[in-house]
Order: structure tokens, then sequence, then C-alpha cells
């Protein structure tokens, strides 16, 4: 058969212009992994295309056999044109992605056939179905355990791409309110890949700098200290996400991810507040410690790229300055400011449909940027301005030139690493400027 596989990501128009794609290419920052492993796993017997909207043009001229598009709930509704198109011209379409698991009856008016739940080897389930004339409208959600194996992942991007990506983990136990891997069913049931599985994968990439995609590599440390061990050598650098409580007590741990090729840790601190955490179900945070996780991974020579996120029942107007004033005092490196957006299938999204709370269901709109509920203790508008101001604040010219000039102690890479995502925020900066200005 021959297969088209669209990862629908689309951005209208307050899109990116060429030299943007080019940085968020190069440092792989884009696409999600969900595609890719699904390609990844199709038998090799199917010819496979792979495409994204934002480097491609779909080939609606084109004949497929299957076309399969895989998206988030921001992309859905490009999602479901691009599936109409092809369903016009008889041409089957599957459906997958959070989305589609969160709200199926929707989806299934755009789709001839869904996979709830991951997607992948109920992606295996249909091909097989297809072949015999026998699919089903809806596949899965599968129930997994120890015998199902994570997909490897098949990287084919366009362009200049620096950074490769791979996942070692899947799952997150904790549960977050807000959480939509969390909101996939088993997305709370926490998966490893064996450790020589994963390193010759990374051993196959050509790129020398690798994105981990996992939730967390901190969940099991001692699986994560054995995947270090073994990535001792290997000559690669990389990037990964970790809770703020391990990194500032397991010494062992990072001095391992620095030794293994870590430039930069993630972390999402989300607040600083800790009834705020507490309130969320943000177990792994304790404010107390985020200085010492910080520190642990500055001293190991790795920068940290940290999250907040705002919009809690529990935040009122004056989160932002002190978030800021936090922040500065953190030394973090890069900073992410994200609206809460209470996505479909998660369990803030029943909480706030329930309390009538939800002030759109335009998901476009769910974006991380855009203010689609009605906060407790602040207006809309508060919420949203107070989220640009500290982009505004925390990217300034002469405050970000000092952070990334600091990581030239740290080495070439943390630099590079800190210089690229702080051109990406700045690219983020200019959207919100469009949306303050229409506004």
């Amino acid at each position: 058969m021959k297969i088209l596989i669209v990862e629908a990501v689309w951005v209208g128009s307050a899109g990116y212009g060429f030299w943007d794609k080019t940085v968020m290419t190069a440092f792989s920052l884009l696409p999600s992994l969900q595609a890719r492993q699904i390609a990844a796993i199709t038998p090799s017997e199917h010819e496979v295309v792979v495409v994204n909207e934002r480097y491609d043009q779909i080939p609606f001229d084109k004949q497929f056999d299957v076309v399969h598009v895989n998206f988030r709930t921001q992309s859905s509704l490009r999602a479901y044109e691009i599936a109409d198109r092809f369903r016009s011209k008889n041409i089957p379409v599957v459906l997958s992605g959070q989305h589609v698991t969160g709200l199926p009856d929707e989806a299934q008016g755009h789709g001839d056939s869904l996979l709830l739940g991951r997607g992948e080897y109920e992606w295996l389930q249909y091909l097989q179905d297809f072949e015999q004339n026998k699919v089903l409208p809806r596949y899965g959600p599968m129930q997994y355990n120890g015998s199902v194996r994570i997909p490897p992942t098949k990287v084919s991007l366009p362009g200049f791409v620096l950074s490769g990506a791979v996942e070692a983990t899947r799952g997150c136990p904790n549960r977050c309110e807000f959480c939509p891997s969390g909101g996939i069913p088993g997305g709370s049931w926490y998966y490893e890949r064996p450790v020589d599985e994963v390193v010759a994968e990374i051993c196959q990439m050509p790129q020398k700098i690798i994105m981990f995609y996992d939730n967390s590599l901190t969940i099991n440390p001692s699986y994560t200290k054995q995947l270090f061990s073994e990535m001792k050598g290997l000559n690669k650098r990389f990037i990964c996400n970790g809770n703020a409580d391990v990194l500032a007590c397991d010494d062992e741990l990072v001095e391992l991810s620095r030794d293994a090729g870590c430039v930069c840790w993630l972390v999402g601190f989300e607040s600083f507040s800790q009834n705020t955490l507490d309130f969320i179900g943000k177990k792994t945070n304790q404010v107390e410690r985020y200085q010492a996780a910080v520190d642990s991974v500055h001293s190991n020579g790795m920068a940290v790229v940290g999250s907040f996120m705002f919009g809690f029942d529990t935040d009122t107007s004056v989160v932002f300055n002190e978030t800021y004033d936090m922040i500065r005092k953190l030394q973090v490196d890069v900073a992410d400011f994200t609206i809460l957006t209470p996505y479909p299938g998660t369990q803030l999204f029943d909480r706030l449909d329930l309390e009538n709370r939800l002030l759109t269901k335009e998901w476009s709109r769910y974006n991380m940027r855009s203010v689609v509920f009605q906060p407790k203790q602040m207006t809309p508008d508060e919420l949203l301005r107070g989220v640009q101001n500290l982009y505004y604040r925390f990217y300034d010219t002469n405050y970000t030139v000092v952070r990334v000039m600091k990581n030239l102690g740290r080495g070439l890479y943390p630099f590079f690493t800190v210089l690229g995502r702080n051109l990406v925020a700045n690219m983020s900066r200019r959207v919100l400027n469009v949306e303050r200005k229409s506004t």
C-alpha cells in the first residue's frame, strides 16, 4: 500500500517565517514523535510518505491507499480539513492523537477510523484489517502491559537538522490535573525500553545532539543512571526533562548525566507557590528545593530551562511579579511561560466544563497562550496580559544577552543550546506581540 502520514501542526496566520523555521527545525523543536513512530513501525512492504505542513505541501493531488492524520487539539480544525479533502476523493482516512482520544465522537465525523490511546499498535491492527477488508471505526485504546515495546523513532525532517529525537521511557504516574499526557488511557502507566535498545538507536542517529521526549527521566533514577552509564563514550550531547526534587537531591544522577553528554535539563517548576503545587497534584515539586536543583545542574556545567504555568485556581494577579522576581533569583537560563489550558481528555477539562467555566471550544485557541476558561481569582485579560508582560520582561534584550553569555563558561553545547532556545522564545514573543495588538 501507499500510505501518507500527515503530522498536522497548523499555526494559522501567526506562523513562522523562513529563518524561524530554519532555527526550529535545526533544533528539532516543532514536531512531536508520534507521527514518526507510527512511520517507524509500519511494515516495510508498505510505501510510507511522512509530511509536516510547517515544511511540506500536503500532496492532495496524489493518490494514496490510506491517509493517516495525527494531530493535537489546537490543529484539529486544520486536521479535519485535510481529512475531509482526502475523503472527498474516496481515500480512507485514519485519525490519531490526543484530541481524537479526548473527543472521539467529534473526530468520528471526519475519519473513517480512529486510533484511540497511543495509537501505534492500534495502527498495526488497522493495517491488518485493511488488507482483509474489515476495518473498524475505532481501535483501542490498547491495554498496555510489560510485553509492549515503545516504538523506535524514524527521524525524517527537511533541511538542516542538528538534533535527533528519542523516547526511552513513557508515561508519568503523577496524574497532574492539567497534563494532557495523563489524559490518554494508559498515560499514567510508566514504561521503560530496554537500555541496550535505546543506546543502539542513539548510536544509529546521524545527529550529535539528541532530544529525549520522555515526560521525565527522573521518575526512576535507577533506570536513568543505567542509561546514562551506557551512554558514556558515545560522544553524543542531549537535552532531557527532569523533576526538581530529584535533581536537587541526587548528585550521582546529575553527575552521570553530565558525563553521558547532557547539556541541558528541562524542568517543569510550574509555580513558586507550594499551595498551588499541592492543589494541582504536582507531588514532585517542593519549592524549597528549586534553588538546589538549579545550582546542582549549573555546577555540573549544564543549563536549565524552566517552565512556568499561570491561571491555576490559587493564582491571583500578584503571581506574575512574584514569579519574575523568583526566576531572576533562581537564574534559570531559559523560561517558558504558558497559560493553563484545559485540553479535552484531561481532568481539568472535565472539571471546568462541569463548572461552566470554559469560555470557548474554539480548539485553535487551545494553544497555551490564549485564555479559554474563566480564571477563579483574576479576569481573563489579567491572565493574558500578565503572561505577555512576563515574556517581555524576561526576554528583554540586555537580560537575554547576559543569560546567554553566562553559558559560555559551561561549554559550546550549553551555550548554543541556550542561544537557540532564547531565539525560539523570542519568536514566541513576536507571536504574542501580534496577539497583543489584536486584543
